[in-house]
């Protein structure tokens, strides 16, 4: 599941950031989250709606963090 669209999904992901850090977001490969690199979390994205709530992030390892590269 994706945002809403690509052109939407441009234009949220330029202003939104970690919750925690204020650190950019990226949208995952399987377009499910959206990966914050600098606090290491995955925030789910539910019904095309971001949840950027800390506690319901999902910490990444170090395996993630590879396999979001490039």
């Amino acid at each position: 599941m994706s945002l809403l669209g690509v052109e939407m999904e441009k234009s949220l992901l330029n202003i939104l950031v970690c919750p925690q850090t204020g650190a950019p977001v990226e949208l995952s490969k399987k377009g499910d989250e959206l990966i914050c690199k600098a606090s290491k979390l995955a925030y789910p994205i539910r019904d095309g709606i971001p949840v950027m709530l800390v506690d319901q992030a999902r910490v990444l390892d170090d395996s993630d963090m590879e396999g979001e590269n490039g």
